[in-house]
């Protein structure tokens, strides 16, 4: 008897009755077996109503925004697409779609897999997962510069610059994982690469970009498991890591500019799905905001914390707004948003805006300016 005469016949009531596990590229903080939803959980917020919402764009998987504003006050937000391996581009102010940059391949001014991005004059920083860097863009014609960090990054997600002297430092996560299971974090002892600090020159033969150290504590209370999201405060000296490990207990973990584990966690009552894309709004005479997000599925709640003491102020949640990745604050004034605006990622879909105006007025907080 000849098997291969039945194959067709097999292969159609597979197709019929047969359930088929679809291939998900699960990033390692998507572990859950039960998405956790704001509503399930009496948590005091206060709702927000977005000021916009861009359009859903599915097939381009949103994750992190950044807005930078030209010389003639326009401004752009502009968003990593995983999927896509593009960056979009929007008006800051409206949400419209204005275009598309760059597309998959590992050449300069191509993608794979973008993921944390973030804005410093006019400079466009872009991690790319996939292709294992950091790559820098020039605003706002976004050409490329150069990339950096290939030999030294594993799986890098997110980044947070600063300037330093004449250049800039950055600060890369790098979530790479147990050799034998990419789905679990390596032992303690293997996290003190978790982070990578570089330093970016402009000179006269162009950019460079240089390690000079990785960091991340290796002991239970301080070290990060999963790896994405941090910020920093170099007028506190202070670094805010998120561990989003929901099985250690996902929270805030603050760590000095030198890159030590200062023994404080913040908010590890407070985070009940997990502790996401962080943001600062930062006053000139030091005082102002962090802003955490706690990634619920149905809605995003956005814990804020006093800059100074780290201690909780409140929270808020969007109408909409879920499941978000990556979260920019920008404080510079327009028609739109005369005291500045909070971007949050919205399911992986899209982007939303909030006015600052009514995350202040609703969490009873001040302005930059204010006393």
């Amino acid at each position: 008897m000849n098997p291969s005469r039945f194959l067709p016949l097999a292969i159609a009531i597979c197709l019929a009755g047969c359930a088929v596990a679809p291939v998900v590229d699960r990033e390692p903080d998507e572990q859950a077996e039960v998405d956790p939803l704001l509503a399930d959980h009496a948590i005091a917020h206060r709702r927000v109503a977005e000021a916009f919402t861009t359009p859903a764009t599915p097939d381009d998987n949103i994750d992190s925004p950044t807005a930078w504003t030209s010389a003639d006050g326009q401004r752009w937000l502009i968003a990593s697409a995983k999927s896509s391996d593009r960056l979009v581009v929007y008006d800051g102010d409206s949400g419209r779609r204005l275009r598309e940059v760059a597309g998959p391949g590992s050449a300069p001014g191509q993608l794979r897999r973008p993921n944390g991005v973030a804005v410093i004059d006019d400079l466009l920083l872009v991690v790319e997962r996939d292709n294992r860097r950091v790559q820098a863009f020039a605003l706002p014609g976004f050409e490329p510069l150069l990339s950096f960090g290939a030999d030294d990054l594993e799986q890098p997600y997110g980044l947070w610059v600063h300037r330093d002297g004449s250049g800039y430092e950055v600060i890369v996560s790098d979530n790479y994982m147990s050799p034998d299971d990419e789905d679990r974090p390596p032992p303690l002892a293997e996290l003190g690469r978790r982070f990578k600090r570089y330093a970016l020159h402009r000179q006269a033969e162009g950019w460079h970009a240089r390690l000079l150290a990785s960091f991340g504590a290796t002991d239970a209370a301080g070290a990060i498991r999963i790896a994405e999201s941090v910020f920093g405060d170099p007028a506190h000296d202070r670094l805010l890591l998120a561990e989003e490990d929901p099985g250690s207990g996902t929270r805030l973990r603050e760590y000095g500019l030198d890159g030590r584990y200062r023994g404080r966690d913040i908010g590890a009552e407070l985070f009940k799905a997990q502790a996401e894309g962080l943001a600062l709004y930062a006053c000139d005479d030091g005082s102002g905001y962090w802003l955490a997000t706690d990634q619920f599925k149905d809605r995003s709640l956005f814990h804020v914390f006093d800059r100074v003491s780290l201690s909780h102020v409140g929270a808020f949640a969007g109408a909409r707004t879920a499941n978000t990745d990556g979260v920019w604050l920008d404080r510079g004034a327009s028609a739109r948003f005369p005291q500045g605006v909070f971007y949050a990622v919205d399911d992986d879909q899209g982007v939303s805006a909030f006015d600052w105006r009514d995350v202040a007025a609703a969490l009873s907080l001040k302005t930059c300016g204010e006393g």
